[in-house]
């Protein structure tokens, strides 16, 4: 029977609560990492923004005032155009205290000379000239914004704004650290979200996975974006599937083999128990003697065929390939097997070729590969149906290697028993009660150890009406070379 896990009812929840798992030390959490990057990169922003946009503002600021200073100077010149070829009146004295009480300082131009001292020599030259000005220069050992314009006669007005040392910077930093701070502030909180979001699935995933360490296999957890996420969530659902699958599996293969011991376990219980009681009598003892001794040999061989599946796939299991001879292993079969079915009136029968067939291969085990196919035909084959051993070569070339084939005229195998033939117990637990079978240990160590001997074991339809296994041995590796 092909093995079907064990349905169990699955449940697609957010995996919280019953088994957390350890909680990591403060600091090595995902979301405390994911908050200092996104703090450490919003603190490089805002240093970043600050650093490119604040000279960009003073320049501006400075710009602004440069401007509001030029428009004052216009005013005043235009004011003092028809004045300053007069005496000086009490007029110039009130625009001079007007513009001071702004903070701006005017200098007044006569027949090119300036009425106090305090600007640079050129520019006053140049107002003088009959030129504007406009820039910054010191005025009175301090640095300045000045706007000078020219009147007619070389008389001309300069005004002059005084300019503090990182004044302006102080202003705008004042302005923009309130901003800043809400973008960093902001950083932080996307951080917090985005770790927050990134990690509850992880969390999930880690109760999930804490879950099925203790046992549970209903466990499921659901499938969100982003992609990575998605990945794990499926792939720990898959884990979890495939464990309800392969323990739905042991169980049934443990209820088999428990019936398979105690079927022999039965039968030698029962006749110890008569022995004991004195139900059989003397001239009965030899055979059931006889039939105890067959029992305990069948409960040998299912033990040792456990034990030899369990020890199959470490890496010390016993193995000595060598150059091996297929025709004459064939050929030493023969002879056992052909009594053991002539003793049930099954015909045997050898095809073996003339010349040897040489494969590489451990011939203890290979032995132990066609005895135990063999003994699996014997068992289902009825009287005057054949058994059949074949021997040739994989190919043309002997280098190939070579096949060693087992057929029967037996009831054989559907397409889908073909699907399943080596799983452990799967043909067992399907026809047990149909007809005779084995404990559906054989096929499967069969295929183990051909695997392991590297080459390649498979089922099909026998000519003969019953099943045929095929198996497949690599060549010997210095025939090859040196043929080569």
């Amino acid at each position: 029977m092909r093995d079907h896990p064990v349905d169990a009812p699955t449940v697609a929840l957010p995996v919280t609560g019953a088994y957390p798992a350890p909680r990591p030390r403060s600091g090595r959490t995902l979301t405390s990492r994911a908050v200092l990057v996104t703090c450490a990169v919003a603190l490089i922003s805002v240093l970043v923004t600050a650093l490119v946009g604040i000279p960009l503002v003073v320049r501006g600021v400075e710009r602004g005032e440069q401007r509001a200073l030029a428009a004052q100077a216009r005013l005043a010149a235009e004011a003092l155009r028809s004045r300053l070829d007069t005496p000086r009146t009490g007029d110039e004295e009130r625009l001079i205290r007007q513009l001071r009480a702004q903070g701006v300082e005017a200098y007044l131009i006569r027949d090119g000379e300036a009425a106090r001292p305090g600007l640079p020599p050129r520019v006053v030259q140049r107002v003088a000239e009959g030129h504007n000005f406009s820039g910054r220069r010191p005025v009175a050992g301090r640095p300045a914004l000045v706007e000078g314009r020219a009147l007619p006669g070389g008389d001309g007005v300069v005004l002059a704004r005084a300019v503090e040392r990182g004044g302006v910077w102080r202003q705008v930093v004042r302005s923009l650290w309130l901003p800043l701070l809400a973008g960093l502030a902001a950083g932080v909180v996307a951080g917090l979200l985005l770790a927050r979001r990134l990690a509850r699935p992880i969390r999930h995933a880690a109760a999930a996975a804490a879950r099925l360490r203790a046992g549970e296999r209903a466990v499921r957890i659901p499938v969100e974006p982003p992609e990575e996420v998605a990945d794990l969530a499926e792939a720990l659902n898959g884990l979890a599937a495939a464990l309800a699958t392969s323990e739905g599996r042991q169980r049934e293969f443990l209820l088999s083999v428990s019936h398979e011991l105690r079927t022999p376990l039965t039968a030698i219980r029962g006749y110890a128990e008569a022995l004991a009681d004195g139900v059989i009598g003397p001239e009965e003892v030899t055979g059931t003697g006889r039939t105890v001794l067959a029992e305990a040999e069948h409960l040998d061989r299912l033990v040792s065929d456990l034990l030899a599946l369990a020890r199959l796939e470490a890496a010390d299991f016993p193995l000595e390939p060598v150059p091996v001879d297929l025709t004459r292993l064939a050929a030493d079969a023969e002879p056992a097997w052909a009594a053991r079915c002539a003793a049930v009136g099954v015909p045997f029968r050898a095809e073996i070729p003339d010349r040897p067939v040489p494969a590489y291969t451990d011939p203890g085990r290979i032995r132990q590969v066609v005895d135990g196919l063999l003994e699996n035909a014997l068992r289902v084959v009825p009287p005057g149906a054949p058994v059949v051993l074949a021997v040739r070569p994989a190919g043309a070339d002997r280098a190939d290697g070579g096949v060693v084939e087992v057929r029967d005229g037996g009831p054989g195998f559907t397409d889908d028993d073909l699907a399943v033939a080596f799983e452990r117990g799967a043909l067992h637990q399907r026809y047990r009660g149909v007809r005779k079978v084995g404990s559906g240990l054989g096929l499967a160590l069969a295929a183990g150890l051909v695997r392991r001997l590297g080459g390649e074991i498979t089922a099909g339809h026998a000519p003969e009406g019953g099943a045929a296994f095929t198996v497949r041995l690599p060549p010997d590796p210095y025939r090859t070379r040196t043929s080569a």
